[in-house]
């Protein structure tokens, strides 16, 4: 794909005023959908079919379908544009969330269950990795060279907080409207969004910028095998952990809630971790520079450990709720910075595919999760399901730890706000 809009002067402008106040509040919305599919899923199945174990396999699938054909949906678009790609896209996920809805109360067996939910995952929409894409290219055509090192930086805290953010909203939105309508209603809810608000952020002008930037002086992008160095692995593995710990938190918690009869109640509570999450991955820049990533990495990641080993001994939703909030603090400023890592050691004209992969990486760790999760707790309990959070934690902390020694001391990742290379 090539640039379609005419050559543009650098001007002394910010990245608000270049891609305008709507960009961002579509861009956001686009991503809320993707965010709500897991839950979503996971909510119906379990109200519909009585079953946390089949709850838990159907996100299973919905990952599956995410991990095989995410990536090849982002090599589309930077073959035959972002838009086309994404208007097919959102039509057909859009169908799919509502056709799993229709197939989970009828008759239809658990496999066709499983199968439009891997349906749901295959058709997402990949809006977080062609944002970040897009707003690239912007900066690197319309923001002067002496600008532009300091705009990509928070431009990519920025995308990191957002993607954070709509992950722990999502649950929420899934709760509310399950509680206060029906289960099916998040789903529902999802595919008007979807053809919404995806709808718009392909039809943005922004769309006919090229979705996955070339090396320098437009080189061809680094070869795959850049995309395998240990530096960048670990980034995945732990954003795969992150993802674990959300699906395997959910879903416990899900079962915690289901022992008391209000298991539509999950996504509400699970709402409380996203005060703390969302406030604290904002407030990342803020931080002091002397505060490198690896050690941000390495203490948020312990905080995250500590709160899980706390829902160990939980008996109550109070309880629950004090973990929850603890959880918070640990899980945003986590996830923001292993954002920033990945940013940093992209490989030239690669930044759409890591972002896909680290996408992916959540989704799929959050989908797996779920699906050991809801298994445990039907044949082991609520109490050996609480378990699994501190695993996925133990991931992350365990790939902080590497990434520690990973990271020279004077690495451009030990940046508190990494720019993509």
């Amino acid at each position: 794909m090539t640039q379609t809009l005419d050559p543009v002067t650098p001007q002394p402008t910010s990245l608000l005023r270049t891609a305008g106040l709507p960009y961002f509040l579509i861009a956001f919305m686009a991503r809320l959908p993707f965010a709500m599919m897991v839950v979503g899923v996971l909510t119906v199945v379990v109200s519909a079919r009585g079953s946390v174990s089949l709850g838990g396999l159907t996100s299973a699938a919905v990952g599956a379908g995410t991990a095989c054909f995410g990536a090849l949906s982002g090599a589309a678009a930077d073959r035959f544009g972002q838009r086309r790609v994404l208007l097919v896209l959102a039509a057909a996920n859009a169908a799919m969330l509502v056709a799993f809805a229709f197939v989970t109360y009828s008759d239809a067996s658990d496999l066709a269950v499983l199968a439009v939910g891997f349906g749901i995952g295959a058709t997402a929409p990949q809006v977080a990795p062609l944002s970040r894409s897009r707003l690239v290219t912007l900066i690197t055509d319309r923001i002067p060279p002496t600008r532009r090192a300091k705009t990509l930086s928070s431009t990519m805290a920025y995308e990191s907080a957002a993607d954070e953010t709509v992950f722990v909203i999502g649950p929420f939105v899934v709760g509310l409207l399950a509680s206060a309508l029906a289960p099916w209603a998040p789903l529902v809810g999802a595919a008007v969004l979807t053809v919404m608000f995806v709808g718009a952020f392909a039809l943005h002008p922004s769309g006919r910028l090229v979705s996955a930037t070339r090396g320098p002086s437009g080189a061809a992008p680094s070869p795959v095998r850049d995309l395998f160095r240990a530096r960048l692995l670990v980034v995945v593995i732990g954003i795969f952990g992150v993802g674990t710990f959300f699906g395997t938190m959910l879903t416990s918690l899900t079962s915690f809630m289901a022992d008391r009869g209000v298991s539509e109640q999950a996504g509400l509570l699970y709402g409380i971790m996203g005060i703390g999450s969302a406030g604290f991955a904002l407030g990342v820049a803020a931080l002091p520079t002397t505060f490198s990533l690896r050690a941000r990495w390495a203490t948020f990641s312990a905080i995250l450990l500590t709160g899980t080993l706390l829902l160990l001994l939980v008996d109550d939703v109070p309880g629950m709720i004090g973990a929850l909030a603890l959880l918070g603090i640990g899980i945003g400023p986590t996830l923001v910075t292993q954002y920033s890592f990945g940013a940093d050691r992209s490989p030239a004209g690669r930044t759409a595919t890591v972002m896909t992969m680290l996408g992916s990486g959540v989704i799929v760790g959050q989908s797996l999760g779920s699906a050991i999760t809801g298994e445990i707790a039907e044949r082991a309990g609520t109490s050996a399901a609480l378990l699994l959070p501190a695993v996925a934690a133990t991931i992350v902390a365990g790939a902080g730890a590497v990434n520690w020694f990973l990271t020279g001391t004077h690495s451009r990742a030990e940046r508190p706000a990494s720019t993509p290379s």
